[in-house]
């Protein structure tokens, strides 16, 4: 029997933006003021949530969560984006990858979980106004902060253990800014059909049924404002939701078009362009979006930063 001459893959080279070096300076610039940015604008909304008077409401405490998610997300994968491009080094061991990519669709999941879960939260506070006080009790939005975090964790520890179950030969560049399935999958050896069937079906189970529960829930919202008789108490009922519809729109937008475009119109500029979309822009915007659009979170800021 003849030997196999084939050298398994022990690291990936992450090329992220090897292809502009010009750039780095300007682009690490560009990424560490984003990443101090979202710290800064998240970390502020999580203290404001937590310490005034006013914002001790469910609402507040599913956007007090929800941007502490927002932190760990980026986190996952800014540090080392930094890290590459100031060290011109994309190398990350197998491990760390597959790592990498379970902690980032375990957040992601979480993040789709929790918007449902503040979608309930407005469809309760609006169409069962009565009732809110007893249905979203402390006890109950513990339960479903905590729900929300774990409930995607078993289905994607099992797809990354699907996916690095391939054996990776060859070449072990990765024409990407971070570990994912796409570039992965590419660099694998042999058939990847049904890992690539397993990730669209994963990721339609677990995006697009949340993305659907919130379209009900806003779909009953906006049957009961109209039926508001004052056209304040109307305008009062869409304010409070207009920021966190946002903020849907921004995330599942991007996700989608990342996860469920056709593969014939994937390339690797786009791939990037989109992956930094959902994974920076929406984090570095929620800050904004609640505190422009919130008069709540605008006066606990002016009271907290002259502290």
């Amino acid at each position: 029997m003849e030997r196999s001459n084939i050298t398994f893959v022990v690291e990936f080279i992450l090329l992220g933006f090897s292809d502009v070096p010009n750039l780095r300076g300007f682009l690490f610039g560009i990424f560490l003021i984003i990443y101090m940015n979202i710290l800064i604008g998240n970390g502020l909304l999580i203290v404001v949530t937590k310490t005034s008077p006013a914002l001790q409401t469910p609402m507040y405490f599913f956007l007090g969560n929800f941007s502490f998610l927002e932190i760990c997300y980026t986190s996952v994968t800014l540090p080392r984006i930094l890290r590459d491009i100031w060290t011109q080094k994309g190398n990350i061991p197998f491990l760390s990858c597959a790592m990498q990519i379970c902690s980032l669709y375990i957040l992601g999941i979480a993040e789709c979980l929790l918007l449902v879960v503040m979608a309930y939260d407005r469809y309760v506070a609006i169409c069962k106004p009565l009732y809110y006080p007893l249905i979203m009790n402390h006890r109950t939005c513990v339960q479903l902060v905590i729900a929300s975090w774990i409930t995607g964790v078993p289905a994607q520890i099992g797809l990354t253990c699907h996916i690095f179950s391939l054996k990776f030969c060859g070449s072990n560049k990765l024409n990407h800014i971070f570990c994912d399935a796409s570039p992965l999958l590419e660099a694998a050896c042999g058939n990847t059909y049904q890992r690539e069937i397993s990730v669209h079906v994963n990721t339609f189970f677990l995006v697009m049924i949340p993305f659907l529960l919130i379209l009900i829930s806003y779909l009953r919202i906006i049957t009961t404002i109209l039926k508001l008789p004052s056209t304040s108490g109307k305008s009062k009922a869409f304010s409070t939701c207009s920021s966190h519809l946002m903020v849907v729109c921004l995330f599942y937008g991007s996700a989608s078009i990342m996860y469920l475009r056709p593969k014939s119109s994937h390339s690797a500029k786009s791939d990037k362009i989109f992956a930094l979309f959902y994974t920076i822009v929406t984090p570095v915007l929620n800050p904004i979006i609640y505190s422009l659009r919130n008069k709540d979170v605008i006066v606990a800021l002016k009271k907290f930063l002259p502290k």
